[in-house]
């Protein structure tokens, strides 16, 4: 009975709908899907991966965690992409933790199936190295973004990856699930919220959050949201060399 149910839901996620057809029949063989609670753990940073997790409706997101037990999230990942990859091609521990951060349906499938099929074609090892730089493109991202920008900015940025994955405008989150993910304190959250409140961009209340003005939110975020999103919408697509059109980048003339 999974394997129908599987099969209803395969087109919703873009990288395994970028799998070679004959690949992507076998894995489909052994795939099952799976739905887990907002907050729930899917690995543990240092845990042993044994499934690769393709998003189909929900959001996963990758929390750096630090011997105090304080955390902060690095990237998320929609049903653009999958959280396992890099146990596929590699390693099987996680660097991570791994949460639900946007509760909703994915499908997962063992490792061992997936290092399988990834060691055998050309197509696969492509797709999975270009995934895995758009996912890291991400994390040097955040990392800028959670160093130099404001909360606002940042809350911004969040609200819109969320609201992009979102099947719907919205999205049921608190403020201190907030602060937690964003690595501030809540009082700094709960102002931000507030003033994109005021200006007319979202309305929450108990824990509901809702975009009504995507196009302010838009403006109001600072420009790592576009960055990211750009990347992604790109990254099924690769160069067919490392050589770039223009070796000025963002950065200006060197």
């Amino acid at each position: 009975m999974k394997a129908p149910q599987v099969d209803k839901l395969l087109h919703k996620n873009q990288l395994l709908g970028a799998f070679e057809p004959d690949v992507r029949a076998r894995i489909m063989r052994r795939m099952e899907p799976v739905e887990m609670k907002l907050g729930t753990t899917v690995c543990e940073a240092g845990g042993i991966l044994r499934h690769a997790y393709f998003p189909e409706g929900c959001v996963l997101s990758l929390l750096t965690v630090l011997e105090n037990g304080s955390e902060i999230e690095c990237a998320n990942i929609g049903r653009e992409g999958a959280f396992g990859i890099f146990a596929a091609m590699y390693s099987r521990v996680s660097f991570n933790r791994c949460t639900v951060q946007l509760q909703g349906p994915m499908v997962r499938c063992e490792i061992e199936l997936l290092r399988d099929e990834f060691q055998k074609s050309k197509h696969l090892q492509d797709l999975f190295v270009s995934f895995s730089e758009t996912l890291l493109s991400q994390v040097m991202q955040t990392v800028a973004c959670n160093s130099l920008h404001t909360v606002e900015e940042r809350l911004c940025r969040w609200l819109l990856m969320m609201h992009d994955r979102a099947e719907g405008t919205k999205l049921t989150y608190t403020h201190e699930f907030l602060a937690r993910i964003m690595g501030a304190n809540r009082t700094s959250v709960t102002l931000a919220a507030q003033s994109l409140q005021n200006q007319g961009f979202i309305n929450y209340r108990r824990g509901l959050m809702q975009v009504v003005n995507r196009p302010g939110l838009e403006a109001a975020s600072c420009e790592c949201y576009a960055v990211v999103k750009k990347r992604f919408d790109a990254f099924l697509t690769p160069p067919s060399s490392a050589a770039q059109e223009t070796k000025t980048g963002r950065g200006g003339t060197r």
